[in-house]
């Protein structure tokens, strides 16, 4: 029997199971993980950003942590040659409107701890990103980039390397509880443990309700798409070029992210996806679909932001719209310098009234740990989400 069962092989479950066996090194420690390989999912498709912390809410979890997990991660990556780099973003207002939210971000990102905040003239910006169009820029130097897959495999191989058993294959069918141990019923066998942390991201309140518990939220699926600029065109960005966020939604929209492989990135726009791994427009599975439009949770959060949902689809089906987007921030830009890229799906946590779930949530039952909502930036934060998480196992079971 495993002492602590951990469900998930993306960055998170992995962080956890690597911070376990070098924190209680006596563990018998079991990942389980539903694909053929560790970071199939939200960390092997999403942008690779070493963020920052500056646009979190002072004092919330996802400030803390992440502010601690990006200079964690840097370090991390230093230690055992991963590519990674700090090559800083601007934060780049194309209004007055927008201008005036800058000088917000700038206060909150100083509130969480960051230094070397700045606010830029148009002339100071271009010198930074000579193609960037704005009124005025937020100069974020901490912010970086890497390839979280990598990392991911790593956090696994030095879990491994420590006496973690690792097992690919294995979705979880459901539980059978005794009164000193939870039986794990997967497609690769039976798994008795002792605890079982549940990191399942897209699919984490299905296992909680697998469990017998009620989440109290519904994880919906949001696809990420992304455009590339041909490379004879990739100079138009020399690193990440971001616009000023609209509090009043829930995502940053569209922006130019340098890969650290040396690739750009135009997007990602946000649109519901029809089944919780739905990378391609057409995927579709109509038990998951259904159960996302039904929710009143959804619902509800439908009629508010029903405008903000036909822009972004407007933009993934017509790529002029997606164009005009980007040449706010980038007027040089054509259609005929993007091409397809990849996409991805954020798992974001809707409660009953409408709201998405704002901070990082872990919620304990019984002897399972749920991880309901790590979205971004929970890569950036991985090292540190990973201690928090052991922090709420109960010691008993960390002892042996």
């Amino acid at each position: 029997m495993h002492d602590i069962a951990i469900i998930g092989g993306g960055i998170v479950g992995l962080s956890v199971a690597m911070q376990a066996s070098e924190q209680f090194p006596h563990l018998r420690l079991l990942i389980l993980e539903k694909e053929n390989g560790v970071a199939q999912h939200q960390t092997g498709h999403n942008s690779g950003v070493i963020h920052s912390g500056v646009y979190y809410k002072p004092g919330s979890l996802k400030a803390r942590l992440c502010v601690e997990g990006a200079r964690e991660m840097v370090e991390f990556c230093a230690r055992h040659g991963i590519p990674h780099e700090v090559c800083g973003k601007l934060i780049v207002a194309t209004n007055s409107e927008e201008a005036a939210r800058l000088e917000g971000l700038r206060q909150r990102g100083e509130a969480n701890g960051l230094a070397g905040l700045e606010l830029l003239t148009p002339e100071a910006m271009r010198e930074i990103e000579p193609h960037a169009a704005g009124v005025q820029a937020l100069k974020v130097p901490s912010t970086g980039i890497t390839d979280y897959a990598h990392v991911a495999r790593k956090y696994a191989e030095i879990a491994v390397s420590r006496g973690a058993e690792l097992k690919t294959g294995a979705g979880v069918l459901g539980f059978r509880n005794s009164t000193s141990e939870t039986v794990i019923q997967t497609r690769a066998g039976d798994f008795p443990a002792r605890y079982v942390v549940n990191c399942a991201g897209l699919y984490s309140d299905q296992i909680a309700r697998l469990a017998g518990h009620d989440p109290e939220v519904m994880i919906v699926p949001f696809r990420g798409e992304y455009y590339d600029l041909i490379p004879a065109r990739a100079g138009l960005v020399r690193n990440l070029i971001y616009p000023a966020p609209d509090p009043s939604f829930p995502f940053l929209g569209v922006h130019f992210t340098r890969r650290i492989s040396g690739t750009v990135d135009a997007g990602p726009n946000a649109v519901l996806a029809l089944r919780r791994e739905g990378y391609k427009r057409t995927d579709f599975k109509f038990g998951e679909a259904m159960a996302t439009l039904t929710y009143r949770g959804f619902r509800k959060m439908a009629r508010r932001q029903w405008r903000y949902g036909l822009a972004e689809y407007r933009r993934s089906l017509q790529k002029s719209a997606f164009v005009r987007s980007l040449q706010q921030l980038l007027p040089e830009v054509r259609a005929e310098d993007l091409v397809p890229g990849g996409s991805g799906v954020r798992a974001m946590a809707l409660a009953p009234d409408g709201n998405l779930v704002d901070d990082f949530q872990f919620v304990p039952r019984d002897r399972f740990l749920h991880v309901l909502n790590v979205p971004s930036p929970a890569a950036t934060a991985s090292l540190p989400i990973g201690r928090e998480i052991l922090k709420i196992v109960p010691m008993q079971f960390l002892q042996n």
